[in-house]
């Protein structure tokens, strides 16, 4: 399958318009900032994107920033305009023809973004092979993917080895498509339905179960989208499941805890982050408004203080006193109260 994969994106498709779904195009509108960077990718490379979403987390200027299935570099060189010049991106891809198309237009980025030289690379290489290319452990500040992860054929490799890359507090950004139900064989079996990118999507509460497994205790998404099969051939093959494009950040954070605990914490947004001075998205539960005091659980308060997104936000309280699980992950406690009243005539208890 992965040899199919890469013949589909080497030889079968020459453009984003030869896709034969929406699954593999980006449903949501960027926003004017962005949409001016992506302006700014030269048209050959921007004519080769095959996304599902937007991998462009806030807060990147002089990160090192790893794009794993780089394709033919769209993502890359709207990265390399928001790391700057003293920030550094690494693509990584497996098909020959769409790694021409990226390293071709290098130095004209470099000239183009004003650089002194490129803030680029380029590598081949298989997503689910990244040991294989002898990256330093622990050195990236954010990895991005862009409907990639689905093409895979070992996802827990993916999935452990950009642990593995991760900076502590750094973050795995990205995008793919996911499935209501699992799919069937006749459906990841099939090349053409892999190639487009349905094929070899996750069950969403399976994904979310291995990025746990993979060190990623508490994934947090970002938006979602259903995606449109206008095909009725393929619509045909894949009748009974639905398909969504959605983004994640998955934190590398040691202390993070599988449930939501509340300890009494709060945040307050100081609107100091370019392009998000009156709001914060951190998640699609948690859009924190600039100098709103907002409670939040543990793990949220982790994932601001213990990253690159700490400077912008003031801090109160600690881990010091439990107040059990936060309110806003469900009830307090998992036993219906009123079943546990003991009888007024017990004297004791046994087992």
């Amino acid at each position: 399958m992965r040899d199919a994969v890469e013949k589909y994106y080497g030889k079968v498709l020459s453009s984003s318009g030869d896709l034969k779904t929406s699954a593999c195009t980006t449903s949501s509108a960027p926003a004017s900032n962005v949409r001016t960077l992506i302006d700014n990718v030269h048209p050959e490379v921007r004519e080769r994107y095959y996304g599902c979403g937007l991998v462009f987390p806030t807060t990147l200027s002089g990160c090192r920033v790893l794009d794993i299935g780089c394709g033919s570099g769209r993502d890359c060189y709207v990265l390399a305009q928001l790391v700057g010049p003293n920030g550094s991106v690494l693509g990584v891809d497996m098909t020959d023809e769409q790694l021409a198309v990226a390293e071709k237009h290098r130095q004209w980025h470099a000239r183009a973004f004003g650089y002194n030289r490129p803030n680029v690379e380029f590598r081949k290489g298989y997503i689910e092979e990244l040991d294989r290319l002898e990256l330093e452990l622990n050195s990236f500040d954010v990895i991005v993917s862009n409907c990639v992860i689905n093409l895979s054929t070992d996802k827990p490799a993916v999935l452990r080895a950009a642990h593995g890359l991760l900076k502590d507090g750094g973050e795995l950004y990205f995008s793919d498509v996911y499935a209501s139900r699992r799919v069937p064989a006749s459906v990841s079996s099939d090349p053409e339905l892999y190639g487009e990118c349905l094929g070899g999507a996750l069950y969403w509460n399976d994904f979310e179960q291995l990025a746990r497994e993979c060190g990623f205790t508490d994934p947090r998404l970002v938006e979602d989208a259903p995606i449109a099969i206008t095909s009725p051939r393929i619509a045909h093959k894949v009748e009974g499941i639905d398909f969504f494009s959605a983004t994640y950040r998955l934190f590398k954070l040691p202390d993070l805890e599988p449930g939501r605990q509340d300890y009494g914490q709060a945040v307050s947004y100081r609107g100091t982050i370019e392009d998000s001075a009156a709001s914060f998205l951190l998640d699609k539960e948690h859009n924190i408004e600039k100098g709103r005091v907002v409670p939040v659980c543990g793990n949220t308060w982790r994932m601001l203080q213990s990253t690159r997104l700490a400077p912008h936000f003031e801090f109160l309280g600690d881990f010091s006193k439990h107040f059990g699980i936060f309110n806003a992950a469900g009830s307090n406690i998992p036993f219906d109260a009123s079943t546990a009243v003991v009888p007024a005539t017990a004297t004791s208890s046994c087992c």
